[in-house]
Order: C-alpha cells, then structure tokens, then sequence
C-alpha cells in the first residue's frame, strides 16, 4: 500500500472553493472558447470535481488514484472524457480539464505557504503527483471512449455498405462494395438470408463489382455466403467479375461453383428468364413479361 502524503490540500480546497472554481473555470473556457450553455456546465463539473479532490485528499493516498476515495474525482474525469470524445475532442483539450486546475491551484498554495519553502515544495509535489496521475487517468478514459465510438462507427458502417435491394419480386441484390473480411462476411450473410425470408427470394444476385481484388481468403468468405443462401433456399448468381479478377482467380485455382454474369444486368436478365420472365422493348421502353420466354416472345 503506497505510504499517506502529509498535505495541506485538502483544507485548501474547502477554504478556496470559490476562488479555485472561478479561476478553473475561467481558464478553461480561455481554452476552449465555449458557450454560455458549456460555460456553466463547465462551472458546474469543476465544482463538483473539487468535491471530489477534497474528499480524496482528506485520506492523503496521494499515490494511488485507483481507490474508492477518489471514486467521484474519477466519475467527473470519465463523464468529461466520453463527452469530449463524442463531440470530437483531441486527447490534450480533455486533460486540459485536469491540467489546468494547477495554476488556481498553486496560486492558493503560493500565497498560504509560500513563506515555508520546504513546505511549499512538499505541497507542490503533493498536488502535482496527484493532478499529473489524474490527468493521465484522462486521457486512458478518452482513449477508450473514442475507441468504443470509432467501433460502433465500424458496425453502423458495415450495416450500410451491405445493403440487400429487392430487384423484382422473387430476386434480391447484395451489391458488395470494398474488401470482404470475417466480420463483415458475418453482416452480409446475416442481411442476405434475412431478406431472403422476408422477401421469399429464390434468386440472390450477388454482385462484386465494387471488390477490388478477390483472393483466396475472400473466395471462401463468397462461398460462405453462397452455401448460406442456398440452405434458405435461394440460388446464387455472382456478377461484377472483372478482367483482372477474373485471370487472379483461375491464376488460384479458385473455383466458386456459381453461375457467373461479367455484369449486374446480365445476372438480373439470367434471374428474370429463371423465374419465367423476361425483358421485352415496347414503343422505346423495355418492360418484364410474365410467363415462359417463348410464350412472351411470341405475343410480343
């Protein structure tokens, strides 16, 4: 256990309160530029986060920022840590919230102790030991608020670059658009076969245009896909296969197994002649037909 640091602070901050807060505050809306809104919630988080310094110092563990006596000091970081963070806030503008309490701060201690030099130091120290861990403790909260928002970013991203489109009734579109991985091999899977029960889709059309490159790794994430479908009892047909993609995948002896169209148009009109349609031109404007190709070409 780190050992109790004799200090002052604790007194100080009851019998300054109001100073300390005004001139904190004041410092940090110089830094910040806020609004009259902010400017208050400021005040009024800086006053509560003196409460809680002077409740921690009271017990003098100085050292060690982690116990349950600086449990609301920390409450107040974390609270301004994940607001800052979600309105875009760098790391050092959220430690300012810390850091700049030590010119309010030392100020006070200046002017009550100033006249004992080494008792000066001793409470200098304590206060800077104890800002710069708390200030630390910050930015470690920042991080990982930022990084929760830039993974739920991730997630909203994924559910819309993998959009299922009901083409006609009967047939449904995945058009792919970037590099497949793992977890967005999961999300495209779980949207496809959702529409597939939504819809009653017996044709899924799915579409790589927008894949750069298809490399072994991708092929089997494709595959996954394809045999998910065909449980649901949809049939696959891939499209957007491009030259270069093409030569790599014979290149690796890939082999999907699927009906293949170079483009989306061919792949629709490949799933309309399946499911007993087809595309005919009438007075400069092409429509479906229903019914057997043939039969349709004839009343045409």
């Amino acid at each position: 256990m780190p050992p109790k640091i004799k200090s002052s602070l604790s007194r100080l901050l009851d019998d300054f309160e109001e100073e300390i807060v005004r001139n904190w505050a004041g410092a940090q809306k110089a830094e910040l530029k806020s609004g009259q809104g902010e400017d208050q919630q400021l005040s009024a988080l800086a006053r509560r986060f003196v409460a809680g310094l002077r409740a921690g110092a009271e017990k003098g563990r100085f050292e060690n920022i982690r116990g349950d006596e600086w449990a609301e000091a920390r409450a107040v970081l974390e609270e301004v840590s994940s607001d800052r963070a979600l309105k875009g806030f760098t790391p050092s503008e959220s430690a300012t919230f810390v850091f700049s309490l030590k010119g309010p701060l030392f100020d006070v201690l200046r002017r009550e102790v100033g006249k004992d030099p080494e008792r000066l130091g001793e409470e200098v120290w304590a206060a800077t030991l104890l800002l710069d861990r708390l200030g630390l403790y910050t930015v470690e909260v920042f991080q990982k608020s930022r990084e929760a928002v830039i993974a739920r970013q991730q997630e909203e991203l994924l559910e819309l670059s993998t959009p299922v489109v009901q083409l006609w009734q009967g047939i449904v579109a995945l058009p792919l658009i970037g590099t497949l991985d793992s977890s967005r091999t999961q999300v495209v899977m779980e949207n496809l076969l959702q529409e597939i029960v939504n819809t009653g889709a017996a044709i899924a059309i799915i579409d790589i245009t927008g894949v750069p490159t298809v490399d072994t790794l991708v092929a089997q994430h494709l595959i996954k896909t394809i045999s998910a479908a065909r449980l649901m009892g949809a049939e696959c047909l891939i499209s957007g296969i491009r030259p270069q993609i093409a030569q790599t995948m014979v290149h690796l002896g890939v082999e999907l197994n699927v009906i293949s169209k170079a483009t989306m148009a061919g792949a629709f009109a490949l799933a309309l002649r399946k499911t007993g349609r087809k595309v005919v031109e009438q007075n400069g404007v092409e429509a479906v037909k229903l019914g057997a190709p043939k039969a349709a070409s004839g009343s045409a």
